[in-house]
């Protein structure tokens, strides 16, 4: 006997197949850490702050650091890499970042276990599991640095914090996804006549540096399409900006670009200490 399947909504079936889910944990220069999902896959982009930190923040959205399939590294510096090295050993979850990152993070995380070792460069289009990874470059000061755009379906969650500028190619590339986590790192003024030594508000504020909050915005402006529903701000300095002025500046810019904000799609904070609801898109 032939088997007939039970009458399935087409709808249905494809919103199931298109199911991606996120949750930023913790965004911020004290640790950053975000948690990407679908029906087959459990992922985690950096790891910026204790094991411990990180096994209560995906406790927070009911996830457990058993089920992680996989942790993708931006960078080396210790608010994306400080709880990789321990959840990869206690867990056995393999560790994914270009070869110049694993030549400077190594040192930093410990000893890893060599199948657990994995190498994907910039540029590329890898699948972990049933999720398409992009990758990309960014313009920071690291020796390599480079963010993720995660794909299921017609579904897309792209990353970008830790750049100086958004390029060209950023634009056309990352245009038109359904979800953004995208840096408001600091306010120029407040960056400017704040208690930073010259030079490292000289590093914040080059190519090589962080997105101010106009950055942030006017990148977004150029970003935002049709398929575009949410937006998180992200990485923002505890010393340099406050929650209410990333948001309103994000507001008030892409208004006067016309667009509808909170009717056409949601705009959203993170925090460095807890995590967002977990996002069906």
């Amino acid at each position: 006997m032939q088997f007939v399947p039970k009458y399935q909504d087409p709808m249905a079936q494809e919103a199931q197949v298109d199911s991606l889910s996120f949750s930023v944990l913790a965004s911020g220069s004290s640790g950053n850490c975000t948690y990407i999902e679908s029906a087959k896959q459990r992922i985690l982009v950096d790891a910026g702050l204790s094991g411990k930190k990180i096994i209560n923040l995906l406790a927070e959205i009911d996830r457990s650091p058993q089920g992680l399939d996989a942790i993708l590294v931006t960078h080396e510096h210790i608010d994306h890499v400080q709880g990789v090295g321990i959840l990869s050993r206690k867990f056995n979850i393999p560790i994914y970042a270009n070869r110049a990152t694993w030549s400077v993070m190594e040192t930093m995380i410990g000893q890893i276990a060599p199948e657990n070792k994995r190498f994907v460069e910039a540029n590329q289009l890898i699948s972990l599991g049933d999720i398409d990874v992009q990758t990309y470059s960014v313009s920071h000061d690291a020796i390599d640095p480079q963010f993720y755009a995660f794909q299921k379906g017609k579904k897309v969650f792209a990353m970008l914090t830790d750049t100086g500028y958004v390029s060209d190619r950023l634009l056309g590339q990352l245009a038109n996804a359904s979800a953004y986590l995208i840096e408001s790192n600091h306010e120029v003024e407040m960056l400017r006549y704040g208690k930073y030594p010259w030079s490292v508000k000289q590093r914040i504020l080059g190519d090589k540096g962080h997105l101010s909050n106009e950055d942030g915005a006017l990148a977004m402006s150029q970003l935002i399409g049709q398929a575009t529903k949410h937006i998180y701000l992200g990485h923002l300095s505890k010393d340099n900006n406050t929650k209410e002025i990333a948001m309103d500046t994000m507001t008030r810019l892409l208004q006067s670009k016309d667009f509808a904000v909170h009717q056409d799609f949601s705009l959203n904070m993170t925090d460095p200490a807890q995590s967002t609801q977990l996002r069906k898109l």
